[in-house]
């Protein structure tokens, strides 16, 4: 009998020992391979999985036995998909820890009001931990898979910061901006200034483009909107620089010419009446907001003042001797 007390009294005792020797390696710092180890979880993946890759990656200790903590915690199903990063100190309860929160790291990848798509194409392939899945997808292609086929992608994206998972694709990005672009579109067209000269929303994204890129000082937005609103009401040309030199794309020098005002594209306003066939770049919220909502005024021309404002004038007499006095220095 005094054999099974003293058994016993030793298995409690390796009992406690390994409880104890288990709590110390919880609250242990992991060894690292680097000052920093990252991995990207991916959907799916399993916990089994998940500790094999942390090892793999760089993180020392027995797969085996982080395996059994995430088990044993009872969070093993909580941990999210995402990319993670743990630094020295880490210890296996904050590893846990971290990814039950999807305690993440993010990269970001900013639109800039007036980009145009050659910009946006742009900014995806230098945005970093981007899977560049568009990278061999036409304009076309792109469009499609978003869900939008037969759409320009010209102004189809919301200018903002968009925040990422590393090793996510640009095709999802270019979602969530699509989606948003869409969503505020639509919100500025229910709340649209009635009588416009617009047809659909379509109208006033492309209208909106314009505005957004015509725009110098933030004041004047609202003014610079009701000018081609104006125009647009009794059929003057919107006569327009920034639609002559997207439609001239790649071939502009950055010098505007005569023959550029004379040479007819789809998008040169000079030449042609209405809008353009599509946006001309990406407008921001205050562009669709002024678009929609144009200011109270009778102008139907402005001049640079070469501060960044503008002068608006409403008949060509007032304008002609605002570019007298603005462009070419009252002579």
């Amino acid at each position: 009998m005094k054999w099974l007390l003293r058994a016993l009294l030793a298995l409690l005792l390796m009992v406690a020992l390994a409880a104890g020797a288990a709590w110390q390696w919880l609250r242990s710092p992991l060894g690292l391979a680097a000052p920093s180890v990252e991995l990207s979880v991916e959907p799916g993946s399993n916990p089994a999985e998940v500790a094999r890759a942390w090892v793999a990656a760089g993180v020392q200790t027995d797969a085996r036995l982080l395996y059994q903590w995430f088990k044993w915690s009872g969070q093993a199903r909580q941990i999210r998909a995402g990319s993670y990063e743990v630094h020295a100190g880490v210890t296996p309860r904050a590893l846990l820890d971290k990814m039950v929160r999807g305690d993440q790291v993010l990269e970001q990848l900013r639109l800039i009001e007036g980009w145009n798509w050659r910009q946006v194409r742009a900014a995806l392939a230098a945005a970093p931990h981007l899977q560049p899945r568009t990278a061999g997808m036409s304009d076309a292609d792109v469009m499609a898979a978003l869900g939008a086929p037969g759409l320009a992608p010209e102004g189809r994206f919301f200018p903002d910061t968009y925040a990422y998972s590393r090793g996510v694709s640009d095709l999802t990005v270019l979602r969530r901006a699509h989606e948003a672009m869409t969503r505020r579109l639509a919100a500025a067209w229910a709340q649209r200034q009635p009588g416009l000269p617009l047809k659909s929303a379509e109208d006033a994204l492309i209208l909106a483009s314009i505005v957004e890129k015509e725009t110098g000082a933030p004041a004047d937005r609202s003014r610079v909107a009701a000018v081609f609103v104006n125009r647009l009401r009794i059929g003057m040309p919107l006569q327009t620089d920034p639609t002559v030199i997207y439609g001239l794309g790649e071939a502009f020098d950055g010098n505007l010419r005569k023959r550029d005002l004379q040479t007819d594209t789809p998008f040169n306003t000079y030449t042609r009446g209405g809008l353009p066939p599509t946006p001309i770049a990406m407008p921001g919220a205050a562009a669709l907001q002024a678009t929609l909502n144009p200011a109270p005024v009778q102008a139907l021309y402005f001049v640079a003042r070469g501060d960044g404002s503008s002068q608006f004038s409403d008949d060509l007499a007032a304008h002609n001797r605002a570019v007298n006095q603005y462009q070419r220095g009252g002579k």
